[in-house]
């Protein structure tokens, strides 16, 4: 769940032996980096990888994302848990999302939730992605595909945000009685309240199969979204969001599980296999 509540806090290397030690102890760092760009040199060789390699994809992945943002006077990290499902369709290789669960951490003393009813009502487009070789490794690259949350869009890529709560397009989504979705904010126990956003979620990734055949990269999120109402009048503000460049701040790491692992199963685990949660630090 991007700028509602996603950075991170170690840098591309500390990240890659977190989670490499998490999912295999042979491993002790992560390879072929999915932030090298450019043509022309050994770095950023690549070439088609055969229809068994595409395959060879295929599976339910734990997956975990982190989104650095930062505003004139705030700093702030959406921490985001849930799976990313490829299969093999038409010939292509196709990911679903699908989420359980998002955190934030941020550089004010102010406390923001959203409740995973709300975290799983984000359900991206499923879209082929784009398989290529990279220094001999698999890397995947997904496509941005604009989805509308806490709105009905007819055309998701181009209709306006509403601001008005009475917009017939407006969407309980998270079912809890107030339009659009809901989070809550807290600045001090007698400071508090509920805002009411809806939003456009525009994300993409790249990612780079490792040894221990977890996929790692960075999350490049254009998301947009406005603040429809709120508990309290002072919670409406219009600020705006934007991503940390360096990519480095915002990874994603997925790794391979078993078909039949849920929500539930993914957060009890989810220590064990994924990097410590982090904190602003720039």
């Amino acid at each position: 769940m991007k700028s509602l509540i996603r950075g991170s806090a170690c840098c591309a290397t500390a990240l890659f032996l977190l989670i490499s030690g998490a999912c295999s102890n042979a491993e002790t760092k992560s390879e072929g980096s999915s932030t090298t760009t450019g043509s022309g040199s050994a770095a950023s060789a690549s070439n088609e990888p055969t229809p068994e390699q595409i395959e060879s994809l295929a599976g339910r992945y734990a997956h975990y994302d982190v989104v650095a943002y930062q505003s004139t006077d705030m700093k702030t990290l959406i921490i985001s848990y849930g799976f990313t499902d490829l299969a093999m369709k038409g010939g292509s290789l196709v990911a679903t999302e699908s989420f359980c669960h998002a955190e934030h951490r941020g550089d004010q003393p102010i406390v923001t939730t959203i409740s995973d009813a709300a975290t799983s009502a984000i359900k991206p487009i499923p879209t082929k992605v784009d398989v290529s070789l990279r220094n001999g490794k698999l890397h995947i690259e997904r496509p941005r595909t604009p989805t509308g949350i806490g709105i009905k869009f007819a055309d998701p890529a181009n209709d306006a945000l509403p601001t008005d709560p009475s917009d017939p397009r407006t969407v309980d989504d998270d079912g809890d009685g107030n339009p659009g979705i809901t989070v809550h904010v807290k600045v001090t126990d007698e400071l508090q309240g509920d805002i009411f956003i809806a939003r456009r979620e525009i994300f993409e990734y790249q990612v780079t199969q490792q040894k221990n055949l977890s996929l790692i990269g960075t999350v490049t999120d254009n998301s947009e979204q406005l603040i429809i109402g709120a508990s309290n009048p002072m919670f409406i503000t219009r600020s705006e969001w934007l991503q940390v460049p360096d990519l480095n701040k915002s990874p994603i790491v997925l790794v391979p599980v078993e078909p039949d692992w849920d929500c539930e199963k993914l957060m009890n685990q989810s220590a064990e296999i994924f990097p410590a949660v982090p904190v602003v630090d720039w």
